[in-house]
């Protein structure tokens, strides 16, 4: 609520809130945080997905209910959902944004790779804190590996995944930009901004993970030698811990895949 004064102002704040538009009962609105079960249960769904990015929820929940959790597939595709790591199939009531949201085919079945800036891959990813969650969202080039740019942040909304995709195209410009079918991916903000840039949008099919492999395998690889090493107790130290390995990844960390470069070696050289 930043765009209203509860100090100085002389306007008393359900005038100020009129004025502006807002709700008044979300003024006093203060989210409740999750509880220490939920946060170990996403944590968990976490780690299954990281390990076996193909496991839809069918498999996630059989695997959860092996390990004494209980709960059924409708939750843990509500958990899913939340975490950002697994679309769910629409429902009938859909308000009209989500309608207008649209989907691509998939581009590169077959396509060799050849150069940086031929294909970029965009993903979002859960990363876990002590007392909760963020979301992580990058750009990665396929042929070099490196990561063109990235965003965090503690909610899940367009506005970290359009700054990293704007963020990104000031660096350089894709022949073609595949994602997965997410909303964020769907969504007519991102498809405009991709369309103003001029790229061919590509898209996974669906519950395809192994059509994004390579930014499935900067997530493991994140996530084993860096994330699931430390106990982040705050945003702050989570954003810099994962800027720290990030920048690690690009610039020192040797990829058997690359004949023992760095992706900054491959992508710069090679362009």
């Amino acid at each position: 609520m930043a765009l209203l004064d509860w100090v100085t102002s002389e306007i008393p704040i359900v005038v100020q809130a009129d004025l502006l538009g807002l709700n008044r009962t979300s003024l006093y609105y203060k989210p409740v945080p999750p509880s220490e079960e939920e946060i170990a249960l996403k944590h968990r769904i976490d780690e299954i997905y990281t390990a076996h990015p193909y496991y839809g929820s069918r498999r996630i929940t059989a695997q959860l209910k092996r390990e004494s959790f209980l709960l059924n597939r409708k939750a843990v595709q509500r958990h899913m959902h939340e975490m950002g790591i697994a679309g769910i199939s629409p429902g009938p009531n859909l308000s009209k944004r989500r309608l207008e949201h649209r989907t691509f085919p998939y581009l590169l079945r077959g396509v060799t790779i050849s150069h940086p800036n031929h294909v970029w891959g965009i993903d979002i990813t859960y990363i876990r804190l002590q007392r909760g969650w963020m979301y992580l969202v990058a750009v990665l080039d396929w042929y070099s590996r490196y990561v063109v740019s990235w965003a965090i942040d503690q909610v899940l909304e367009i506005d970290f995944v359009l700054d990293a995709v704007q963020r990104a195209f000031a660096v350089a410009t894709p022949k073609i930009f595949n994602s997965d079918q997410g909303s964020h991916f769907t969504s007519s903000q991102y498809i405009e901004l991709l369309n103003a840039a001029g790229v061919s949008i590509s898209m996974d099919g669906k519950g395809r993970a192994t059509d994004n492999i390579f930014t499935e395998r900067l997530w493991r690889s994140l996530k084993y030698e860096e994330v699931y090493l430390h106990s982040y107790e705050s945003p702050r130290e989570a954003r810099k811990r994962v800027s720290a390995y990030l920048d690690f990844y690009n610039y020192r960390r040797l990829h058997q895949s690359l004949d023992y470069k760095t992706p900054a070696e491959v992508y710069y050289q090679s362009k």
